[in-house]
Formats: C-alpha cells, sequence, structure tokens
C-alpha cells in the first residue's frame, strides 16, 4: 500500500467553561420572565373577537401570543454577542453568496485532456449575520464552536467545447434548509447556541430553543455532498439530507425519506459494491444510540433497518462497507447530555473504556454483528474496507489514541496550546485492523513510520469503495497554507486505480488567495498540473465530491 500526503487542515478549539447553575440564577430568571409575560398577557385580553369563532379565535390567539412572549423573553434575557475571529482564524470568516457562476481565468497549467467534465463540488459552515454568535444572559454564556454555521456549497464548473477548451466556472450558494429560511426570513440570529458554554445557558438555550421552534438547534447540513441514483444531497449528521440542483445549487428540499428514517444521517454514507445501494447510519444521544439503514440503488426506499443495540452513545461520525459486511466502530468517544445537567462535556473521550470493531452482514441485525476488542482510539475517518480472502477483513482508518475534541483549549488563545507529551497522542494516523472472521484474532499496525505528521480527510479513488486496494490519500499540517477535504477525480477510460487527479481548495494565508489544485496522482510528487486561483476567497470547509456530468 501506498499512503501519499498533500494539503492541510488547521483545528481550531473552544472551552467548554462551567458557570453557576440553574438555582442560583432562579430569582434572576423569575423576575425577567414575570416583567416579560405580563404585558402579553393584557393583550391577550383585548385581542378576542366577539363572533361564530371564538374558540379557534382563542386558540390562534393563544398560540401567536405564546410565541411572542417567548420571543419577546429570549430578547430580553438573552443578548447574542459576535464571536471574535482570531488573526490565525481570519480563513473562517463567512463570505456572501455569488448571486450565480462567475468565469475563471486565471488558471496556471493546464487541466489534463481526460479529465472528465464535471463539478468539484465541497460543503463548508457559513454563518449567517456575519460570523458565529455566542449569548449572554442571567444562565452565564453559551457560544457555538467553529464546526457549525450554515452550510454553503463551493462548486467549480469544469465544461469543454467541440474544440477541446476548457471553461471553468465557480459559484457558492447556502444550503436553504428549513431553520435558515426561518432565521432569514426573521432576519437576526434567533436560535440560542447549545453546543459550548455553562451547563445552565445551553440546557436553558436547549429548552427555549424547543418551545419557540421545535427542534433544540439549526439544521446547518453544512458537512458533505454525496450521489446517489444521480441525484446530489448535503448533509450534515443532525438531520435528514436536502437535495441539491448540481447546476444552479438551489436546495430543492429533503430526501424524500424523511418519514422511513426519522432521526439522524451519517455525513458519510457508503455505497456498497456491486449492488450500488446506499448504507447509512445514524446516530442519537438518546436509544436506541446507533441505527443502520439500507437504501435502494434508486434511492426510493429503505430496504433494510435495525437497531444495533449500543449501550452507550458513540460518536461515530463513520464506518465502513465491504462486498458483504458493514464495518461498524465502536469506540469511547461519547455523548451524553446528562453531563450537561452535571456541568461537565457534552461529547468525553475516556480510553479506560472499551474500543471494539463490528463485523455485521449487509442485512444483519444486532444478534448476527461479530465484535472485536481492540486498542482504544478515536478514529473519525475511514480510508476504506476490504475483505481479503474468505475470512479476513480489513479496515484503514485515520487513528489518534487521544481525542481533539475533548482536549478543548480555551477560544481566547492565538495557538493551541497542548504539552509535547500529548501532541504525538492527538495526531490522527493511517492504521489498520485486520479481523479474522473464524478465529476472532486481531492485528493492529501503523500504516505509516511518520510518528510526526498528523493525517485525516482520507480518500481513495471511490470506484474502489469497500474492494481491495493499493492507494490512499490524506492531508497533513502544512504551516504556509490550508485546505479541506479533496476528491479523488478517476480519469476516462482509465483502468488502474490511481489512474486521476486529486482536487481540492486551498488557501494561502500570507496572500489571502484562495486556489483549486488538480493534482497528477501517477505522479503524485510533482507540482500541481494546474492551479486555478479563484475571483474570492474561499473559507476552510469540511468534506466534498466530483460529480461527472456523464453520470
Amino acid at each position: 500500500m501506498a499512503i501519499s500526503s498533500s494539503m492541510a487542515f488547521q483545528v481550531i478549539c473552544c472551552s467548554v467553561q462551567r458557570r453557576p447553575s440553574i438555582p442560583n440564577n432562579y430569582a434572576l430568571f423569575k423576575t425577567a420572565f414575570s416583567s416579560t409575560v405580563k404585558p402579553w398577557i393584557e393583550a391577550l385580553h383585548q385581542t378576542v373577537p366577539d363572533s361564530t369563532g371564538l374558540m379557534e379565535a382563542i386558540s390562534e390567539t393563544m398560540k401567536n401570543a405564546s410565541a411572542k412572549m417567548l420571543d419577546a423573553f429570549v430578547d430580553s434575557v438573552f443578548e447574542f454577542v459576535d464571536q471574535p475571529l482570531l488573526p490565525s482564524q481570519s480563513n473562517y470568516a463567512p463570505v456572501d453568496e455569488l448571486g450565480g457562476p462567475v468565469v475563471v481565468s486565471n488558471i496556471e497549467g493546464n487541466i489534463p485532456d481526460h479529465f472528465p467534465q464535471g463539478v468539484y463540488i465541497r460543503n463548508g459552515p457559513n454563518p449567517l449575520f456575519g460570523g458565529l454568535k455566542s449569548t449572554k444572559s442571567v444562565f452565564g454564556k453559551s457560544n457555538h464552536v467553529w464546526v457549525e454555521g450554515e452550510g454553503m456549497l463551493h462548486a467549480l464548473y469544469f465544461s469543454k467545447n467541440n474544440d477541446c477548451n476548457w471553461t471553468v466556472h465557480y459559484d457558492n450558494r447556502y444550503v436553504e434548509t428549513e431553520t435558515f429560511k426561518l432565521e432569514k426570513q426573521r432576519n437576526r440570529p434567533s436560535f440560542l447556541p447549545t453546543i459550548g458554554g455553562d451547563s445552565s445557558a445551553v440546557l436553558s438555550a436547549y429548552l427555549l430553543n424547543l418551545l419557540r421552534f421545535g427542534k433544540v438547534n439549526k439544521y446547518i447540513s453544512n458537512t458533505n455532498v454525496f450521489e446517489q441514483s444521480g441525484k446530489i444531497y448535503s448533509i450534515a449528521e443532525n438531520h435528514m439530507p436536502q437535495e441539491i440542483d448540481i447546476s444552479t445549487l438551489e436546495t430543492l428540499g429533503n430526501w424524500h425519506l424523511s418519514q422511513a428514517w426519522n432521526r439522524p444521517f451519517t455525513s458519510h454514507p457508503k455505497r456498497a459494491p456491486n449492488t450500488g445501494e446506499l448504507v447509512i447510519i445514524g446516530v442519537d444521544a438518546i436509544k436506541p444510540y446507533l441505527e443502520i439503514g439500507v437504501i435502494s440503488a434508486d434511492g426510493n426506499k429503505i430496504v433494510h433497518r435495525a437497531d444495533i443495540k449500543l449501550g452507550r452513545c458513540t460518536l461515530c461520525h463513520d464506518f465502513g462497507v465491504t462486498q458483504r459486511y458493514n464495518v461498524l466502530m465502536d469506540f469511547p468517544l461519547t455523548i451524553d447530555i446528562m453531563r450537561l445537567v452535571n456541568r461537565g462535556p457534552l461529547i468525553k473521550y475516556n480510553k479506560e473504556e472499551y474500543a471494539r470493531i463490528g463485523i455485521m452482514p449487509r442485512y444483519g441485525h444486532a444478534n448476527s454483528i461479530k465484535w472485536f476488542q481492540v486498542e482504544p482510539n478515536c478514529t473519525f475517518h475511514i480510508l476504506n474496507c476490504f475483505e481479503d480472502g474468505d475470512d479476513e477483513v480489513v479496515i484503514w482508518g485515520c487513528r489518534a489514541l487521544e481525542s481533539v475534541i475533548d482536549s478543548i483549549s480555551s477560544i481566547n488563545k492565538e495557538k493551541i496550546e497542548i504539552s509535547s507529551t500529548r501532541d504525538d497522542l492527538l495526531c490522527h494516523r493511517p492504521y489498520e485492523w485486520r479481523l479474522n472472521m473464524r478465529t476472532g484474532q486481531v492485528r493492529e499496525k501503523n500504516l505509516t513510520d511518520d510518528s510526526k505528521l498528523s493525517m485525516d480527510f482520507p480518500m481513495i479513488n471511490p470506484n474502489f469503495t469497500g474492494l481491495g486496494n493499493r492507494f490512499a490519500y490524506t492531508q497533513v499540517v502544512d504551516p504556509m497554507s490550508s485546505s479541506s477535504s479533496a476528491a479523488f477525480v478517476p480519469k476516462e477510460g482509465g483502468l488502474e486505480e490511481d489512474d486521476g487527479w486529486i482536487v481540492t481548495f486551498v488557501h494561502n494565508e500570507d496572500t489571502n488567495t484562495s486556489q483549486v489544485l488538480v493534482i497528477g496522482t501517477k505522479k503524485f510528487s510533482d507540482e500541481p498540473v494546474a492551479k486555478i486561483t479563484l475571483p474570492c476567497r474561499v473559507p476552510y470547509g469540511f468534506h466534498g465530491t466530483f460529480i461527472p456530468l456523464s453520470m
């Protein structure tokens, strides 16, 4: 196997601070609530009409009055404030929508003749109203973390005319979820942040968001883009995917499977080899903690669904498939909403707990999973999984011995400060697990000898997902530039696994310039074959894909 690396990915962490609990603020809460509610109760008595629809009017008036009371309470008790960005975080700041595609003319090098016509599209957070907001209130403070923010799609269109001359366009657009439309219509921040801060503030934000909007948090749809049966979807794993018109980036609505899959939806669905079915998982903070589903190849129905019956809520961001199996990761990075009540972090990594990998037949259930105990670790992304002979299942992933999520430093610090002894434990490196289905034996090893580089956001030739392969590509830290998840573009008519290109957005911190690089994978250490300088800045983001126009 050859593991190659390029580009960079920066991690910015926020602190979870502890503040007074709800009882200490109860008197202030009671006074503020009473002074806010009283005027609306008086207004209610004046607005009920004398008509045959009295009861309906009362019901509607009470509903409207309740909504106004809650809004007035939030406005009087909570203050939204900007979360400042440090100089090192300048490219996390949001950008405006372009309003349509623009021609890109600044291209150094040449787009190869056998590069397919298509769209490189990548997702990422782009907060509304100028940036992420924190709140201050009688309950304390609550804040977002940098991975939040409404989803924005950034797309580069590659098209070729009859004379084989290339034209490149760039466009961007928000993913317009229902909560995006709600806040956009109100023209102001409305959802209270619920991820970081004081326990009492976070819990009150949960409750008030639920009472006002019927949900505890926004549907941000900012993590990945994928294709199934000719349709393109944007996704974050707290909600169903949104279908996207690839030509305009318009949001067409939620995937119609919402009724059949009424729970969170993984950001990394996997297409099963040979069948074309889409395998998904859904993680929730309450039971059932993890369910797996199989969607038909045409994308029209759920053909299998099973509760894995985990005893804890594992933060399972990724998983794998082989020709016969689903590969599930049950590692000790867990979500527990009761930790908030006890003034603790929502997410906790405990390396003293068990870690295991489950191998499950494609249409299996909890009792058909074969579990393998492995060394405790934190693995967010899978390189690939495949079967080696009749007995062995091989898993490649980017593994760390501790979790950066659980190693949070202050948002007010210019740099992440981690002791040298822990720095090595937080590095993600390509890693292999070999699981013998017949004997139960587990073999583990690193796939690279370099112990100083942190490698993540992996990719392979997508035609080899779930099949035996040789090449994988990761990203490493580079002090001069940063990027986010790249995509592998197979060569038109190419037969070999590494016959293609890597495309990725990058940003130069010194010049504040964003580019798309096209890198030939046959000669990966060479200079990019094309450097496409974009007409505007592209913030750092997450995952994406390349969509051939001939799909």
